[in-house]
């Protein structure tokens, strides 16, 4: 350990998405390759001797305790614990929550050291993980509040990778097998449930972990809640949520020395009428067990919406991924003038 194909795939993960700024201490981090990599997670990171790095993964991060505040974290996954090392800068922009973060080592600050927090969460400690919509997202849910993180991938294919690497470490612990039901047939397997809501795929492992993803009638909702916030423009069965991805709008920051923009989080759906943003709430939906109440916020609210008729051109960035578009809408202030002329020259 660790193996020359491992080494190089770690290294081939370890690398910032080009679109979000990380804090120097983490530059450090994603500036190693290879056997350097792994003997600075087994230095400064690795609770136990004989642990052993198996994936490594950018991601941007929430927290329950903190939900309105996506944080960068270089995520490390080993056989005994999912690490999440965090930039420093999200200790001290989150005063309100000292007691969540431990501040012994606020006294470096004028240093020359570059601090990051590194939040851990132990496989033991693993009760179940949500994946989002498309896998867009996915949420580890630990024993209580401060151990339910969401990882917002906004890419399918890193929320897989993770998700098989962290299944094939669960495999490696050793768990009391939970007991099997009494009389466990085919009605009392699949007849109970007689609520008549379809439940979610559940997958549990063997590790007793559940895995659980979201079924067809999140779509169903979804599609009725953007019909709700068309004003009964469209009739339902005719709407159709052809796209759903984890997005960022960009707010361009004029006035400042060299025109910055900042990203601001956004869940885009497209249908076939209509272009809507979101602001979604990934962390708190569906409730932890241990919840008292429900969330302050809905899971959606809608933040823009425009009609695709309404869209004059789609500007392309020709950068690599991400991809930047710019939709430029034509800004008519009576929206449906031309459908009302239409009805009023051909109409009886």
């Amino acid at each position: 350990y660790p193996s020359e194909f491992l080494m190089q795939k770690i290294t081939e993960d370890n690398q910032v998405p080009v679109h979000l700024r990380v804090s120097v201490s983490l530059q450090y981090v994603a500036g190693l390759k290879g056997r350097a990599l792994v003997e600075f997670f087994h230095s400064n990171i690795a609770e136990v001797e004989n642990e052993e790095l198996r994936h490594l993964m950018w991601s941007s991060v929430l927290f329950y305790k903190t939900p309105n505040m996506e944080v960068m974290a270089c995520v490390l996954l080993s056989t005994k614990a999912i690490y999440f090392l965090l930039d420093d800068s999200f200790i001290h922009a989150d005063e309100h929550q000292s007691d969540f973060w431990n501040k012994e080592n606020s006294d470096c600050e004028n240093s020359s050291f570059h601090l990051s927090c590194c939040f851990v969460l132990k496989l033991n400690d693993l009760q179940s993980v949500n994946v989002g919509l498309f896998d867009q997202y996915f949420r580890i849910t630990g024993h209580s509040a401060d151990h339910i993180v969401t990882c917002l991938t906004r890419d399918s294919y890193n929320t897989h990778t993770f998700i098989q690497q962290l299944m094939a470490v669960l495999s490696l612990l050793a768990r009391t097998p939970s007991p099997e039901p009494v009389d466990k047939d085919f009605y009392s397997e699949f007849g109970s449930k007689n609520t008549g809501k379809m439940e979610n795929y559940e997958l549990i492992h063997s590790s007793r972990v559940k895995f659980i993803y979201p079924n067809e009638e999140e779509i169903g909702d979804l599609a009725f809640l953007v019909a709700e916030k068309m004003d009964g423009l469209t009739n339902l069965p005719s709407l159709n949520i052809l796209l759903y991805v984890l997005a960022f709008q960009v707010n361009h920051v004029e006035g400042s020395a060299q025109n910055t923009s900042s990203l601001q989080p956004k869940t885009l759906i497209l249908t076939s009428s209509d272009l809507f943003l979101f602001d979604e709430d990934y962390i708190s939906y569906p409730l932890p067990e241990f919840a008292k109440e429900p969330p302050k916020r809905d899971k959606y609210q809608l933040a823009d919406g425009r009609r695709i008729r309404d869209l004059d051109r789609v500007l392309m960035g020709y950068q690599t991924y991400p991809q930047a578009l710019t939709f430029v809408f034509d800004d008519v202030q009576n929206q449906d003038l031309m459908q009302n002329l239409t009805l009023d020259h051909f109409g009886e």
